[in-house]
């Protein structure tokens, strides 16, 4: 099991971060930017592929995007 809302969360930072709006990622992924939006705050079911193709816009490890606080302290 995963936690959407946590992956939403860790995707939306990341696009903050890098100062990119949410149509710039939609034409990016080749998606509507509402359809990206879904994304971001969980009212939309995400693959893996799809996850690997945010972290390449971002140019971070999937790692970064699929981490949860629960899955760090279960690491220590």
């Amino acid at each position: 099991m995963y936690n959407k809302s946590a992956i939403a969360a860790n995707i939306r930072k990341a696009r903050l971060t890098k100062n990119y709006s949410q149509e710039y990622l939609g034409l990016r992924l080749n998606i509507s930017q509402n359809a990206y939006s879904k994304i971001e705050i969980g009212l939309s079911s995400i693959s893996i592929q799809r996850i690997f193709e945010i972290a390449e816009v971002f140019e971070v490890d999937v790692c970064d995007l699929i981490i949860t606080k629960s899955k760090l302290l279960r690491r220590g």
